[in-house]
This record gives structure tokens, sequence and C-alpha cells, in this order.
């Protein structure tokens, strides 16, 4: 064999490392050489992981947890996501329809793989998560995006989305509220949506991960009226801290959930056993409601001390990511990502990554003082670059 003939998969064309965490890892090796750098890059709360689940997980190891579980997840855990489903979204859900996942990016890959053929079109709000239409592209289809604007709070445009489905069409991905805008979509915007998915036989993927960190809006399920082509993905990592511990969970048309289990059968097999049981020690646990006033004061700090320097910031309605205007730094977000990290020591993403050139998202997961300090830092460098 040549080495000529020694290539990598086509799909992996085009296909980049995660912009977020190779932007985190930028700012972390300076960290490690010395210098003080405010780091708004990564969408992780800074808060530990709550001592009751960190028990559970120690618990487990002790009685034994250690061993392979079932494909699609414990029974407790399948049995308390469920009830979470019903009390809290309103989604007749059973446990068998329910599957446990190594993280939500796991939840999302699965289902992509299970039900998008080469050349279906999958339709994704923009700006959107850098991983969406990623992992569209490995499962060989097209993502299709439609736009969405400040002007409007970044809410979607039911009809601008039902004018982009085709009979190649086979799902809409909505994250509500969204990363990395925080916009928390209109609950009839969502069911108009799931409308018009339900009268075309496309599946609606409803990304709820971020649901309990809502500020000025309400949340929707879509599943809670058209459980047919709903698939509901979530995750504890958000809520509880929980993000390096990698489990999400996912409820759908069981022929959707079955497949899911199907193909994580066959690449990973079951989440991590304790992890699994720290994940329901979360969910049947006392909620984290301090952790939302936190980030509404954060929120407030980042989005007023952005558009105090000119850079025009709508404020987010839920999540913990701020979309700014950069392009008074430079027309290039790539470029003003490199201006911050290298003259104010400051590390967000470039909005390029979620499709927003010319924005930079700044995370407000971190500590009051990181915020002003780096607030403060991003004013004295463009005040010296004049």
């Amino acid at each position: 064999m040549t080495p000529s003939r020694l290539k990598l998969a086509a799909r992996l064309q085009g296909m980049g490392a995660s912009k977020t965490l190779e932007i985190t890892a930028r700012a972390k090796a300076l960290v490690a050489k010395g210098y003080d750098v405010a780091i708004f890059a990564a969408g992780e709360p800074d808060f530990d992981t709550p001592e009751h689940i960190c028990q559970a997980a120690i618990a487990a190891i002790k009685a034994g947890h250690t061993r392979y579980t079932a494909v699609a997840g414990i029974p407790e855990l399948r049995e308390a996501i469920a009830r979470k489903f019903k009390l809290e979204n309103g989604i007749d859900c059973d446990p068998g329809r329910v599957i446990v996942t190594t993280g939500g990016k796991q939840a999302i890959y699965n289902l992509l793989m299970a039900i998008v053929d080469p050349g279906d079109e999958v339709i994704i709000p923009a700006p959107y998560w850098n991983s969406y239409p990623a992992e569209v592209k490995l499962a060989g289809g097209i993502p299709v995006f439609v736009s969405t604007w400040p002007e409007g709070g970044y809410q979607i445009n039911p009809q601008a989305i039902e004018k982009a489905m085709t009979p190649r069409t086979k799902a809409v991905i909505l994250c509500s509220p969204c990363n990395p805008t925080g916009a928390v979509y209109e609950p009839k915007d969502i069911d108009a949506v799931a409308q018009a998915c339900s009268d075309r036989g496309i599946y609606l993927v409803s990304d709820e991960i971020y649901e309990y960190i809502v500020y000025d809006a309400q949340v929707s399920s879509p599943a809670r009226r058209f459980p047919d082509v709903s698939v509901t993905l979530n995750a504890v990592s958000k809520t509880y801290a929980m993000t390096g511990w990698r489990i999400g969970y996912a409820t759908g048309p069981q022929e959707v959930i079955d497949a899911m289990a199907a193909i994580q059968s066959q690449s990973t097999s079951n989440a991590t056993s304790i992890a699994q049981y720290a994940a329901l020690a979360a969910l049947t646990g006392p909620p984290m409601e301090q952790a939302r006033q936190i980030f509404r004061e954060r929120r407030d700090l980042m989005v007023g001390g952005l558009n105090d320097l000119g850079l025009k910031t709508p404020l987010p309605q839920g999540a913990f990511y701020a979309l700014a205007d950069t392009r008074s730094i430079d027309p290039s977000d790539v470029n003003a990502a490199q201006f911050l990290l290298s003259e104010a020591k400051v590390a967000a993403i470039p909005g390029s990554a979620f499709g927003a050139p010319g924005y930079m998202r700044f995370s407000y997961a971190t500590d009051t003082t990181t915020i002003a300090r780096g607030l403060e830092r991003m004013r004295e460098a463009l005040r010296k670059r004049g």
C-alpha cells in the first residue's frame, strides 16, 4: 500500500475541533505560563457539583455499581427522567422511551445518525451552537440555516423556517434557551414550527439543556402538544454543574429512541454507571434555585459592561451567554478575539463559530470579580488602541 492511499474519510472535510474548546485551551495555556486571563469562553458553570450528588457517586462505587448497565441507562434513572418530563415539561413519557447518553452531545449525535440519510436537510436557526451543523454533516446531512436577528431579540420566525422546508427536510433543531444568543423562543412560535413539522412529517428536535437558566421568559416543550414528531434532548450538565460527568438524556417516539439505543450499543454502550447514579441524585434532590439569581446578576454586569464599551449586546433571556457586536474592534471576529486575548488577556469565542461573523460570544458563567476585571481590561486595551 502506498502512502497516498492512506487518507482520512471525506466526511471530515471542513470539520475542525470545537472552537469553544480550542479558545479555552489557548487561554488556559496562557494561565499555565503565569498570565492572568479572564476566560469568558467555556459554556460551563463555575460552581462545584453539589455535595449530595458527589456523595451519591461515592456510594455507588462502594456499593459495587461499577459494571455495565443497560445500554439505555439504569431503570431508576430512566424512571426519574420520565417523571421529570411529565411533571416539569408536560410530556407524557414512559421510561421505555427514555435513553441516557454520554452527555448531551451524544444524544444529538445518536439522534442524527438514527434519522438522517445522506442528502437529507436539517434546518437550524442561526446563530447556532457550533456542534449542530458539524454533527449533521457527520451523519451525511446538509445543514440549512435560517437567520435570526439581534433587532428581534434573536427570536425565530416560524414562517421563515416553514419556507425553508423542502421534500428533503428531515428535521428542525431548536435550542431554547439558545446558545449562543440567550434567546428564549416564544411558545406560540415553537408550536407554529411544531405544527409545520407535524403537517409535513418532519422531526422537531428540541434541545432544552438550559431550561432552568431562564430570567425573563417562559420555556416551552413542543413534545407537550406534538409528541409524534418531537424529540426532546436534555442533560444534567448545566443545571447541576455536572459538565464533566457526561450524562445526557432524551425522549421521543419509541422507534427513534430504540434506534438511538442501537447506535449507542455499537459505540459507547452505557453511559458511565457511577455518573448515572450521580444524575439520579441530581434529578431527585433539591433544585439549585440560587444559581438562576447568581447568573442574572452576572448577566446584568456583563451585558451592561459590553454595551458601555460600545459593543451592542441584546439582553439574553436565558442560558449564560451574551452575543456582542464586535465589529467596532475589528470587522473580523477572529481578529477581534485575537486582539482581546493578546492585548487584554480576555478570552471569548468568535461568533463565526456560531454562524454570527462580526460578533463574539461572552460566557458569564464565572464570578463577578472576573467579569468586572475582564471588562476593565477590555476598556483599557481599547483606550490604548485609540
